[in-house]
């Protein structure tokens, strides 16, 4: 191999491993190494354990070895977000306020990988209790983006999109309940796939949350879908088991000849467009139209009163949370969550009923605005990465999700939608191009972005930080 091993494709490792070409233990070895000597400017993880994560690397060797591996990604490297319990580990959840208390279970995420024969080199890192698109806790050390490392990685699945994009291997979990996986992989310049509410099981579902592949590619994606998207009956919600081939993403640019897209540069609320992303999303929407696709510009269907709405009652549950700390543990949380959830104290019940009601109207606008099309593409962020410090890109607690207009309808919405790279700013920061789809035709985003991958722009070296 001429590239260097940490940053093989699981596709390409799989088929190194099957012809004894390489080993999953140097494969390892040099992941451990390139996590070693980029944590003292990225942090994008903890629990980074490289004895461990050599030990599975040498079990899974003896399978190969044996001929009896447990599939296609036994022995490619794998992180797992903080939020994804793993057994014997403890969950901080980004804050430290709360105690270190080893998980009994894997979650259903990590049980698939696990069984599958992942090496997990370490958990990744994300803000305190999630609710915020940057790096930025109390327990973890400040993630940073690798194209940059005075910008932010996004959030809040900060560490997984940062570990991917400095090639600590090929394949990270993360989830997402507004656009938790779908920012950073724009800001990170990779792919993610954020699929249909319940396609992969959570040991704790919530509305709009769900976990996803964060890759540097569509097929690694794919791969780790095969995976993660298996049944488990500790989700209340999980979609019937799929009849989905996984590996029939694999098409070329004749997918998008005829298809019907819609094009949506105004989400209707928060943040204006950055002119570099409008451009960057505009020459996208060229490239797929030229390809055969039937591009239509849609109207917005986002309004500020659906943002706000979310916005008020999420502060309102988090209020909750926090009072039920003694006063010693939530002076432990990040001040600007603090402020963000104290500013619902004043909320009447009636106005939590109409903020809840707002998720309703947002499920109801997007299917309608969207369902004429077979997919939707727009911009994942109408900004460009904030500073690493800062908690949100307003940095404004009473204004904090003023950037998430693009992504947090098809979480509310149930539909899948993916970030693939479509483009750099001038000063060589990554855009995404979001694509959703129907609700169920996960299978469907990926090929549209597999198609999308094959004509877009040639991509940048990903960033080395030496």
């Amino acid at each position: 191999m001429t590239k260097p091993l940490y940053s093989l494709t699981a596709a390409e490792l799989g088929a190194a491993y099957r012809s004894k070409e390489l080993s999953p233990v140097e494969v390892v070895q040099s992941v451990n190494e390139r996590i070693a000597a980029l944590e003292p400017k990225l942090h994008a993880t903890w629990l980074f354990r490289p004895e461990l994560a050599l030990e599975q690397a040498r079990a899974s060797e003896a399978r190969w070895l044996a001929g009896t591996p447990r599939g296609a990604l036994d022995g490619v490297p794998v992180t797992i977000k903080d939020n994804l319990a793993t057994a014997g580990d403890p969950m901080p959840l980004g804050t430290a306020a709360y105690d270190l208390v080893p998980m009994a279970d894997d979650s259903p995420p990590a049980a698939r990988l696990k069984q599958d024969g992942t090496v997990l080199v370490a958990k990744t890192t994300m803000p305190d209790v999630g609710m915020l698109s940057s790096g930025l806790s109390t327990f973890h050390e400040l993630s940073r983006n690798p194209w940059d490392l005075s910008r932010t990685p996004g959030g809040s699945s900060a560490g997984a999109g940062a570990a991917a994009a400095a090639g600590y291997g090929p394949l990270h979990a993360g989830t997402d309940i507004g656009g938790s996986l779908r920012l950073p992989a724009s800001w990170c310049g990779i792919f993610t796939l954020k699929p249909s509410f319940g396609r992969i099981p959570l040991s704790t579902p919530y509305m709009g949350r769900c976990a996803g592949p964060m890759t540097r590619t569509v097929e690694d994606a794919a791969l780790m879908m095969q995976s993660v998207a298996q049944p488990d009956s500790r989700d209340y919600s999980e979609l019937p088991p799929p009849v989905i081939d996984w590996l029939a993403f694999d098409v070329d640019a004749s997918f998008l000849a005829g298809k019907r897209v819609g094009l949506l540069m105004d989400a209707g609320c928060g943040l204006p467009l950055d002119p570099q992303i409008r451009k960057a999303v505009l020459a996208a929407a060229k490239k797929i139209e030229a390809a055969g696709a039937h591009v239509e510009e849609m109207k917005p269907f986002m309004t500020p009163e659906m943002l706000q709405g979310m916005d008020h009652f999420w502060r309102m549950r988090s209020l909750g949370d926090l009072r039920a700390m003694t006063p010693e543990r939530r002076a432990k949380m990040l001040p600007y969550i603090d402020a963000w959830a104290e500013s619902a104290a004043g909320f009447s019940g009636a106005h939590i009923f109409d903020a809840y009601s707002q998720f309703v109207a947002t499920r109801a606008a997007t299917v309608a605005a969207t369902v004429g099309f077979d997919f939707v593409i727009s911009p994942v962020s109408p900004n460009m990465p904030a500073p690493a410090e800062h908690a949100s890109p307003t940095n404004d607690p009473l204004r904090s999700l003023e950037h998430i207009g693009f992504t947090v309808p098809y979480n509310m919405s149930e539909q899948p939608a993916s970030s693939v790279n479509c483009g750099y700013s001038d000063a060589g920061l990554p855009i995404g191009l979001q694509v959703a789809g129907r609700r169920f035709d996960d299978l469907g985003v990926l090929q549209f972005s597999r198609a999308f991958e094959l004509i877009r722009d040639a991509q940048k070296p990903w960033p080395e930080l030496q």
